[in-house]
């Protein structure tokens, strides 16, 4: 859920024309085939995978209906709650990151919208999302539910905390920030695991974090604006 500073408007005055034919037309795969070659391919997302998991989910369904026309445009949405649904470049870059695979059980933290659990099932084994906000978790579950997800297990709780029962996974993705990395979510991180998180208050990183054998490294990817990663405590 983030609010990513990027230059962003190449892309989109670039495709701008063909955009507005097809806003009018509602024509959302269109839209989406735009999006994926303008706004992701172009800027360097490379994993066929996650661009083909972009292109066919349906992203004007998990905002509210009077953002459906810009939910393809390369932004952050509000959607509710004092949260948003991250830029599509983010939810790719991220995606891409924690390198999914079709045998992984990977943990997010923060369903939201449930935007980025669709992606991620369909392209790993299994996924456990948690989020702290009911309202959230249960609107998300259910459009989910309806779109056929079966692989995802839903969780209302404290994400720092992440799902110690269901650890260790393979990957984490993190759609707050905390203003430090959880220990307790690197610790559920399996031999080889990444995790991929924003970090900070009013300036943000994104990090990777890789569990090696007993260590762990960690790498500082892009600067970053995402939305407080809310806790209990």
């Amino acid at each position: 859920m983030s609010l990513l500073w990027a230059n962003s408007q190449v892309a989109g005055l670039f495709c701008q024309g063909l955009l507005d034919q097809s806003m009018k037309k509602k024509d959302w795969a269109t839209l989406r085939k735009l999006m994926v070659d303008n706004q992701l391919r172009a800027r360097g997302i490379k994993d066929e995978r996650v661009l083909q998991a972009m292109e066919k989910v349906p992203r004007h369904l998990f905002v509210p209906e009077n953002m459906q026309e810009v939910a393809y445009s390369d932004e952050p949405l509000p959607i509710g709650e004092g949260q948003t649904i991250s830029q599509p470049y983010i939810v790719a870059y991220m995606t891409e990151a924690i390198q999914p695979e079709s045998w992984k059980r990977v943990l997010e933290i923060g369903t939201g919208s449930g935007y980025q659990a669709a992606i991620l099932a369909e392209l790993v084994k299994e996924v456990y999302t948690v989020e702290l906000i009911p309202e959230l978790a249960e609107r998300a579950k259910t459009l989910l539910d309806g779109l056929g997800y079966q692989n995802i297990h839903y969780k209302i709780g404290d994400g720092t905390l992440g799902w110690p029962e269901e650890a260790p996974f393979d990957s984490i993705l993190v759609t707050a920030a905390p203003a430090k990395i959880p220990t307790s979510l690197e610790e559920q991180l399996g031999p080889g695991g990444r995790l991929i998180i924003p970090v900070g208050e009013m300036f943000q990183d994104l990090y990777l974090v890789i569990r090696e054998k007993d260590k762990l490294s960690r790498q500082k990817l892009l600067s970053v604006r995402f939305v407080p990663l809310v806790t209990l405590h």
